[in-house]
């Protein structure tokens, strides 16, 4: 047997013969400095691309061996490093031999890029599903249907949500996955056709499209609560209002264990999930924006999720999230460019319990883990400039989850600055209808462009402060559903625009 499968074969029965995660105490963000450190040097040891870099920086590894030495190697980022170099130089050895398989990343910044992983790889993904299947879903003593409903193929989503539910099959947990993919009709035959034989069904994809295979589902019959629908949910963050519609659609009754989001990427899988005792911190600062703005310096709320610095050691840069960890193509100090925090899991309570709130109360360590949280806002390259105003997708996003809003939109909608003919500056918000919703009533524009108004002068300060009043009130336009110029099907949605 060669080295190659000595390390897949000792890989596997470690993942196999552990006990599910967050039982043990890993410590704060500084945690897995030690790890970190190591990785350092085995990736400067064995990576071509790596040692240039390194080199062009003036970086001697010997030198690196403190905590504060690691604080100054230089940072990766898609451009410096990822595209300067070619595939095989990034990998161990300069060779893709040990990849068995390529991720290819959404292209939401900009163009799709490959990352080579392995079984190795999937198996620490694995672990953050785990995480997320046992600690939420308690799947280790439900029988449990898994439906992927990411999109199959190149992307990273829906291969890897397969992959790593089908090793927690294999490591003795009663779950099954099926694999519709993204195709609507047939995720809805696969849960009434086998969800009958499971005491759980969990629906694995991105939340806008989720939430259309639920409403899809209500129209045409299927009786959710009849399956005890679970959400396990990546890509995009959401706002408690969204949680709380969307598991009142599906008959879900633990707003705090019937859905989690995963904080992932193509670059290095699932970074943090999200677990009850963070959803219920969650839940809590959403309503308390005073005491969100203080925690997280900014007046939205961010996806909040605990991460093992054992495998995924972050640091901030500037408010901006790095992280450090082991892959197909091993990443030290890699500049994500997510907007984000952390913080220790003491320090976290300690928060919550000066404002007389204790959120690990009545779980169990499976449902508050004793590990530390980061905080994602998204990138900045997502907002739009309005009068000076940083606009967010996530101010707009709770108007359309209002009672009286929501039960005639999707969700979805696209938000940018566009000139008139008098070359005014006007905000403009186009949003998708609900299948079956008339697009011919006036009413409903005026209704949603009210309510976005209402929400970014409750959410936005610099919307309340900078923007005249006169301009405060969006051009709402509705579109159909599927619109192929704002929504086309089977596309990762963005919700801005450039200005026009």
């Amino acid at each position: 047997m060669d080295d190659r499968a000595q390390r897949v074969l000792a890989g596997l029965h470690e993942f196999y013969a552990a006990p599910p995660p967050g039982a043990a105490d890993a410590g704060g963000p500084d945690g897995g400095t030690e790890g970190a450190l190591r990785l350092f040097h085995e990736v400067a040891a064995s990576v071509p691309a790596y040692r240039s870099f390194l080199r062009e920086h003036g970086v001697d590894p010997a030198a690196v061996v403190s905590a504060d030495a690691f604080a100054g190697v230089p940072l990766l980022t898609k451009a410096t490093y990822h595209r300067r170099y070619p595939l095989p130089q990034l990998c161990r050895g300069g060779l893709l031999d040990a990849a068995e398989t390529v991720a290819v990343s959404s292209g939401s910044s900009g163009e799709p890029t490959v990352w080579p992983r392995s079984v190795l790889d999937e198996l620490v993904v694995a672990r953050r599903f785990e995480q997320a299947l046992v600690g939420s879903f308690r799947a280790d003593r439900r029988r449990t249907l898994v439906v992927v409903c990411f999109a199959l193929g190149s992307w990273v989503g829906g291969m890897y949500t397969a992959a790593a539910c089908r090793h927690l099959a294999a490591k003795g947990y009663p779950i099954t996955v099926a694999t519709p993919g993204n195709n609507l009709d047939e995720i809805l035959r696969v849960v009434q056709e086998l969800g009958p034989h499971f005491e759980q069904v969990v629906l694995a994809g991105y939340p806008p499209f989720v939430k259309n295979v639920v409403d899809a589902g209500r129209q045409r019959g299927v009786d959710w609560p009849r399956h005890s629908i679970r959400l396990l949910l990546a890509g995009e963050v959401f706002s408690e209002e969204w949680r709380t519609l969307v598991g009142s659609r599906a008959g879900m009754s633990d707003p705090l264990a019937d859905s989690v989001s995963l904080y992932g990427t193509a670059d290095a899988g699932v970074l943090g999930t999200e677990t009850p005792l963070s959803v219920a911190i969650r839940r809590f600062l959403a309503g308390r924006p005073d005491a969100a703005r203080e925690l997280f310096g900014d007046p939205r709320l961010p996806t909040l999720v605990q991460y093992d610095p054992a495998t995924r050691y972050f640091e901030t840069h500037d408010g901006t999230l790095l992280f450090t960890g082991d892959g197909g193509i091993p990443l030290v100090r890699y500049h994500i460019a997510d907007e984000g925090g952390l913080l220790p899991y003491d320090a976290m309570l300690a928060f919550c319990r000066e404002l007389g709130f204790d959120p690990a109360a009545g779980l169990d360590t499976a449902a508050a883990p004793r590990l530390p949280f980061v905080w994602v806002f998204g990138r900045s390259l997502f907002t739009v400039s309005y009068f000076g105003a940083n606009i967010y997708p996530e101010n707009v996003t709770v108007a359309l989850e209002r009672a009286g809003v929501s039960d005639w939109v999707t969700g979805k909608f696209v938000l940018q600055v566009v000139s008139g003919d008098d070359e005014e500056r006007h905000l403009s918000v186009v949003a998708e209808l609900a299948p079956g919703a008339a697009a011919d009533d006036p009413a409903r524009a005026d209704l949603l462009a009210g309510a976005i108004r209402e929400e970014l002068l409750r959410l936005n300060s610099e919307f309340a402060n900078y923007v005249p009043a006169a301009y405060q009130t969006p051009r709402v336009e509705l579109r159909p559903t599927g619109d192929p110029e704002y929504f086309p099907p089977q596309v990762k949605h963005r919700y801005t625009r450039p200005d026009r």
